[in-house]
């Protein structure tokens, strides 16, 4: 590739980025008033993650040519060690890896922000989320309002269909019927394809930051069930205009039942076709050791910047989007022989 067609162009507005860099200080401000403190974790890990919705970027190193290791997709397993290692509250900013993800609302590598709180249940994490997100984005789009829902009620209302009690086929023909096709072969594809384009969507009016609680135990992920309700897992996102900003836990804490879920996912992987993930042992040996009583939250940063920039295009709210958009990425890649 020629220096001249070479894509070496910020595709984000110096306005922007000079945003980015405001709204990033102003997050470090917040947590500082916390007292949560900023740790840093490896970005490259010997496991990739057992979720059957993410796909770990493998990379190798020519020092251990027969092991093949991973970019973190969150730094959520190193965190949780720092914290079963006696941390405090603590918090990181960082870029993430994720294969498969392009468009205008994905980035195979973007920020997230993530912070664990010692002792809060959901709806304090949840006020803290509102608490951050309403720092960040109030000095571009004034005090956003918000409203607060529950997984099963918003699923009734815009999908029709019970998440809690409708059978597999029930679930996967709502989503089929919503225009999912081949991508909802099972239940738990089929839920996020009618979150993504009925549920989300129909949260809230425009401007307003939904916050979405209690999703179905099977779509726990690392959240704790809830002892009131052990069908309602506790935890929560909160979404802006449809899309996603924040997804949030009162987290796990049992080694063994952290284990038979990543069981599971290794088996929904199977069933579609996936590559195997092996568990993280080092996570699941601090879990046994103990993880004390904590909430934590994943913020997606440049999407917040999205919110706050007037942009429906992460690749409009990054310096050097890897995939921007026009099927050339910023310099020529290089090819295996």
């Amino acid at each position: 590739m020629s220096a001249e067609r070479a894509h070496w162009r910020p595709r984000a507005d110096w306005s922007v980025l000079a945003l980015r860099a405001r709204m990033l200080a102003a997050a470090r401000q917040w947590f500082a008033a916390r007292d949560i403190i900023e740790v840093d974790t490896p970005v490259l890990t010997p496991r990739g993650v057992t979720d059957p919705n993410i796909e770990s970027v493998a990379a190798e190193l020519a020092s251990t040519p027969a092991r093949r290791w991973f970019l973190h997709t969150s730094p959520e397993y190193a965190m949780k060690r720092l914290l079963a290692a006696g941390a405090p509250d603590i918090y990181q900013i960082c870029h993430v890896f994720r294969d498969g993800e392009h468009g205008r609302y994905h980035q195979p590598e973007f920020a997230l922000m993530e912070w664990y709180r010692h002792g809060q249940d959901l709806d304090a994490v949840v006020a803290d989320t509102l608490s951050l997100l309403h720092t960040l984005l109030a000095p571009s789009l004034g005090e956003p309002a918000t409203v607060t829902r529950r997984h099963r009620d918003a699923f009734l209302e815009a999908a029709g269909v019970d998440p809690l009690t409708a059978g597999d086929e029930a679930v996967i023909a709502a989503a089929a019927a919503a225009g999912g096709g081949e991508t909802v072969s099972d239940r738990d594809a089929a839920l996020d394809f009618l979150m993504g384009t009925r549920v989300a969507p129909a949260l809230a009016p425009a401007g307003t930051l939904a916050v979405l609680t209690h999703y179905p135990a099977a779509q726990a992920a690392l959240a704790a069930l809830d002892s009131a309700d052990p069908r309602l897992a506790l935890r929560f996102e909160v979404f802006l205009n449809g899309r996603e900003l924040a997804n949030g836990f009162v987290e796990l804490t049992d080694a063994d039942e952290q284990r038979e879920r990543f069981a599971a996912d290794r088996a929904a992987r199977r069933a579609r076709g996936r590559p195997d993930r092996l568990p993280d042992e080092c996570l699941l040996a601090a879990l046994a050791h103990g993880l004390p009583a904590t909430a934590g939250v994943a913020v997606g940063f440049d999407r917040v910047v999205m919110a706050a920039a007037g942009s429906d295009d992460i690749r409009r709210v990054q310096a050097f989007p890897l995939i921007p958009g026009n099927g050339a990425e910023q310099t020529e890649p290089e090819t295996k022989p």
